[in-house]
């Protein structure tokens, strides 16, 4: 009967923290580390923390998790920052990019927003917890713990170990000042109760109860460094910034009854947020979460931005780089383990802020399919202005030696070829016989498509495009193929073997568009070119 009594008192408990968490100011954060290049799934949990608090009405913090300095890279935020401004999430307070610029600013009045810059703010919090009694001072040793390890199989320092070790449990009070005094290295530990259920509610998961008999004393503070860890950290910046609710990966889950214990410790349990943990991003094949790796051997990034690593000179591959427009990218992201109401797929940011719910993120990892983020890019790249590719392909070109081309002709000739590529970068291989005329003529192409009659049937060709009247489609094809129809030539051989003369080899679009393109003096002198070069 008590049982079932404590069952309903934490229920009404919680269903009365919710009332009250939902009458407050939605207020969520994205908290990377610098250590490195933010990985997609990073970018993903950024994502929805934005299209959360956007739903909302709220506000979008981004703090710096740098506690661990030995692990830092520099860099590594500038790159963060910038990537999210990159993809259009929007940082409300704390660190962000100064638009237009690279320049990082801190906004908003919780800060600081690098942790490393808090530690007067955990020194008294550690504090707390030590006058409480919930924490505790250990100098163990690393050979000590190791020798633990050694002698006790699953050694794990808890409430069945902690009075066999060096901490200030077992040792005067005296003594521990003392060893203080003489700077002797310690951590603190938090003291976990045993055999309590720790009950998590999670947005996505439901009930979650954990066993405190599982749980360790986790390390909260180390004089080594004079910095918290990341659990006491995270729960006193977010206490005190005043989040709602907490969207994290999916890896965090098993440190999330410790979280509550901590908030439960200092007397937050009031105002402790909701938490949500998002599934994992898993390999294309296999199992297992995605990593850098599985990028290298399939040939996709897992990085928004290209990364130049200051501290092992590595250059990893980026979204931006490798040709992928932020909006695709966004697209791409949020359907990996969200889904709409309906069969939608294309989704802009507006349209993703109005339906995004964190009750239809799916509870089993999503497949990082690769190649449908490349259908992604296909289907934006089809809705952007040929104007606008244009711009973008600039740098391409210049990479091939075409300077300063006719912006006009380049325009036209991306309409007439985009809805053949994924990426700007491969509107190259579709266009480059626009801008040079070939040298070489496709092995495969003349095999197959020029013909013992071809330069004879060029030759007349070229007499009849030299009397054209007028240089346009209509009438292009009204005399060729009246031509072609008086001499009982084939259509397919004549014009497969005028395409070669054009474009070296038998591709591109419509041969009218090409002569359109190139216009009449050039299209004559690529036929004379290829009556030299083959015959």
């Amino acid at each position: 009967m008590c049982k079932y009594l404590r069952m309903s008192f934490f229920y009404c408990t919680f269903a009365l923290a919710k009332v009250l968490i939902m009458e407050r100011r939605v207020r969520v954060r994205f908290a990377p580390s610098p250590t490195g290049a933010l990985h997609i799934g990073g970018v993903r949990t950024a994502l929805y923390n934005y299209l959360f608090a956007r739903q909302h009405g709220g506000d979008m913090l981004l703090r710096i998790e740098d506690t661990d300095s030995t692990r830092f890279v520099p860099g590594a935020e500038e790159y963060i920052l910038e990537a999210l401004d990159w993809l259009g999430i929007g940082i409300d307070e704390g660190l962000r990019q100064k638009k237009g610029t690279k320049e990082i600013e801190a906004v908003g009045s919780h800060g600081p927003y690098r942790q490393s810059e808090r530690r007067e703010i955990y020194h008294q919090y550690v504090k707390q917890l030590l006058d409480s009694g919930h924490a505790y001072i250990a100098f163990d040793t690393p050979e000590e713990l190791e020798a633990k390890r050694a002698a006790i199989p699953n050694f794990q320092y808890d409430a069945r170990t902690r009075m066999e070790m060096r901490n200030s449990l077992t040792i005067p009070a005296e003594e521990v000042q003392a060893l203080i005094d003489k700077g002797e290295k310690y951590v603190v530990r938090f003291k976990v109760e045993p055999n309590e259920d720790v009950h998590v509610h999670d947005l996505i998961r439901g009930e979650v109860v954990i066993n405190s008999n599982i749980l360790d004393d986790k390390v909260l503070y180390k004089s080594a460094d004079d910095l918290p860890t990341y659990h006491l950290a995270n729960i006193v910046d977010d206490h005190l910034m005043e989040i709602s609710h907490v969207i994290r990966g999916e890896e965090w889950l098993p440190s999330a009854p410790l979280h509550v214990l901590l908030y439960r410790a200092f007397g937050w349990q009031d105002t402790m947020p909701e938490f949500a943990h998002l599934p994992l991003l898993l390999k294309p094949d296999g199992n297992g979460k995605l990593s850098k790796r599985d990028g290298d051997r399939l040939g996709f990034p897992v990085f928004p931005l290209e990364f130049h690593n200051q501290k092992d000179g590595t250059v990893s591959s980026g979204y931006r780089e490798s040709g992928y427009l932020p909006e695709a990218v966004i697209n791409f992201l949020a359907l990996l383990g969200w889904h709409g109401t309906g069969d939608q797929e294309m989704y802009t940011m507006d349209e993703l802020i109005k339906e995004f719910s964190l009750d239809r993120v799916s509870k089993a990892g999503a497949k990082f399919d690769y190649e449908k983020g490349k259908w992604f890019n296909h289907q934006y790249l089809q809705l952007r202005s040929n104007e606008e590719l244009a711009q973008m392909f600039l740098p391409t070109l210049a990479a091939h030696g075409i300077e300063n081309p006719d912006m006009q002709m380049v325009a036209q000739v991306i309409g007439l070829t985009k809805d053949r590529v994924n990426f700007v970068p491969e509107l190259w291989e579709q266009t480059n016989f626009f801008f040079v005329a070939p040298t070489e003529y496709d092995e495969k192409s003349l095999a197959k498509r020029w013909k013992e009659d071809s330069p004879r049937h060029m030759t007349e060709l070229l007499e009849v495009l030299e009397g054209v009247p007028s240089w346009d489609a209509e009438t292009l094809d009204g005399i060729v193929m009246g031509w072609i129809a008086a001499k009982e030539y084939g259509v397919g051989i004549v014009m497969n073997a005028f395409r070669i003369c054009l474009v070296g080899a038998a591709r591109g679009p419509h041969i009218w568009a090409i002569t359109d393109v190139l216009g009449k003096d050039e299209t004559l002198k690529r036929v004379k070119t290829a009556l030299i070069r083959l015959t």
